[in-house]
């Protein structure tokens, strides 16, 4: 089982883990990992050192985390003194400092004598395989607020809160079943929050330009949650791949905040068709084009229990495509688009999964209505260097004028990753998800997340789909880690205001000039976080290991009532101190 003792909210799926049964497992020099799991944030370390490729360019699930090293070249002496060139595998780098531990294990249940080899079979895997996830054991301690990120199904309330994980994977001749459910409890106590305006108390607190089912708090009792997690069956024939699930997919090249696609929110059912990663060549003239990976899918997404407007009675679907591209003349450069339709649950609505956009006469404002959302990335990664840098642009509905104001309903993020001596490993992420200012020439605007038709917004059971904190703020992380053979110490500072939009909505068709209430009121009057923390992993064993984490986080205003401000410069913050 796993074991997870943190309080920190970016590092949900590092874990304190044993897997008795992984001593009957043969090794393999490749690995199916769990998204923001330790196993994969390792991975992708790695992959700043060339050891391993990324097997993804902007579409990733459980599923198509397959993580495979990369054989080293080597010089071996002869007994002449000349030297010949050998390929010794990637997992016994020096480079790979965690080659003695278990990162993951597949036992072969049978294979036949002989591999066919005609044209259809080559495409599949030949034989049946078996893979265990886990179990893993996360265990957090909110002391003042709610506070998590990225853990799936798992409601992180204030008081204790645990999720229990695990589960197995078959693959055999193209099948793929995956089942790896979450169990969960919320202690969930009582804390301070703004009073709910979508039908409940524990609902949103906003709604000027926009609703969202976004829930501050699971209504007053502890609970119990099951999910079914990284579940799904899928075929696979070469890279082509179609599947039913509810993994979800992260969308994008961001570390800690994805516009589109994270798994910080519970899975949804999804159906999925397109091609993984795949190199593609002209055939006769042997010429490498690069890579391209592409997914249409179509989901449901279900309201919360907490969200209760009578007039929206209505599941959503989801109708998305991801599209993604990595030259050959550029070598780990990739380029993407994602693009989001939300819709009433209407089976006529599945008109929208083949549309790129639809133009502002085809919105539709005036029937049930549609939220479109775009996004484009470009991540450039240097292996010889150790270092990677991501951007990422997000477009809410469509803008009439797009060249008069680009950042018209526009987010962006920008990202680094840099590898420093002794395995060291330094992480920054900047997020802007605030509200364009021009909407004070307009009309109140909620944010990237929120629609007036599609009241739910980009949620799923009360919790957002796309970025975790800074949703209608901006947010900026700053992470060190340091990796040894027996595990990694990771120290942070993040810091986010969550709404921004709240405070400058506020002003929209106001006066702000002086003396006004708006202004005595809001001028500066924003919610702001800011932790302080560290997380460590160690490896008791190959197959053992334990996180320890712990976080400080200084909470300022979260009440918007600092108090008036009059003819002083000075006012007082609403301060608290989560542990």
């Amino acid at each position: 089982m796993k074991i997870k003792m943190t309080d920190s909210f970016f590092r949900k799926h590092v874990q304190f883990s044993i897997c008795l049964i992984s001593i009957f497992f043969s090794f393999s020099l490749f690995s199916q990992e769990s998204l923001k799991s330790t196993e994969e944030e390792y991975y992708d370390f790695l992959s700043l050192t060339g050891i391993v490729d990324r097997p993804t360019l902007g579409y990733r699930t459980l599923s198509d985390s397959v993580w495979i090293f990369n054989d080293i070249e080597s010089f071996e002496e002869n007994e002449d003194g000349t030297f010949t060139k050998v390929r010794i595998p990637g997992q016994e780098s020096s480079g790979n400092i965690w080659k003695n531990n278990n990162l993951g294990s597949w036992k072969t249940l049978w294979q036949p004598e002989n591999i066919s080899s005609n044209f259809f079979m080559r495409g599949l895997k030949q034989g049946l395989f078996l893979k265990i996830y886990g179990p893993e054991w996360f265990n957090s301690y909110n002391s003042a607020a709610p506070y998590g990120q990225n853990d799936g199904a798992l409601w992180q309330g204030k008081g204790y809160n645990t999720a229990l994980t695990g589960g197995l994977r078959l693959e055999g001749y193209g099948f793929e079943l995956t089942f790896k459910p979450q169990l969960s409890f919320s202690q969930n106590l009582e804390f301070e929050y703004l009073p709910g305006v979508c039908g409940s108390e524990y609902s949103y607190f906003t709604q000027n330009g926009g609703s969202i089912d976004l829930v501050q708090r699971y209504g007053n009792t502890s609970f119990w949650n099951y999910d079914w997690g990284d579940s799904e069956l899928r075929w696979t024939w070469n890279t082509f791949t179609i599947g039913f699930g509810s993994q979800n997919p992260w969308l994008g090249p961001a570390w800690l905040n994805p516009m589109l696609g994270s798994n910080n929110a519970a899975g949804y059912p999804k159906f999925d068709i397109g091609l993984r990663k795949t190199q593609v060549i002209i055939p006769g003239l042997d010429w490498n084009l690069g890579y391209i990976e592409g997914r249409l899918w179509v989901g449901k997404l279900s309201q919360s229990d907490y969200f209760n407007i009578p007039s929206y009675p209505f599941d959503t679907m989801i109708t998305a495509m991801s599209a993604s591209y990595s030259p050959s003349f550029i070598p780990r450069l990739s380029v993407g688009l994602n693009r989001i339709f939300l819709t009433r649950w209407n089976k006529n609505n599945l008109k929208y999964s083949l549309r790129l956009f639809t133009a502002s006469k085809a919105n539709d404002v005036y029937g049930d209505g549609e939220d479109q959302k775009i996004s484009i990335f470009a991540d450039w990664y240097f292996p010889n260097a150790g270092f990677e840098i991501y951007i990422e642009y997000g477009l809410d509905d469509f803008s009439t004028y797009p060249l008069q104001n680009f950042f018209h309903t526009g987010i962006y993020t920008v990202g680094i990753k840099q590898k420093l001596p002794h395995n060291g490993e330094l992480i920054v992420e900047l997020n802007n998800f605030e509200m364009s200012q021009d909407f004070q020439l307009q009309w109140p605007y909620g944010g990237y997340y929120t629609h007036g038709k599609i009241l739910t917004g980009y949620t799923n059971k009360g919790q957002s789909l796309g970025a975790g904190t800074g949703l209608f703020g901006n947010s900026q992380y700053f992470g060190y880690t340091i990796h040894y053979p027996k595990g990694n110490s990771t120290f942070f500072i993040h810091r986010f205001c969550p709404n921004n939009n709240y405070v400058y909505n506020m002003a929209v068709t106001t006066n702000a000039s002086k003396p006004s209430s708006i202004w005595e009121i809001y001028w500066a009057n924003f919610e702001a976080y800011i932790s302080f923390g560290t997380d460590s992993t160690f490896y008791i064993s190959k197959d053992f290991s334990i996180d320890l984490g712990i976080s400080i986080i200084h909470i300022a205003n979260n009440m918007y009532n600092r108090g008036i401000r009059t003819n002083s410069i000075s006012f007082t913050f609403n301060t608290k101190y989560n542990f």
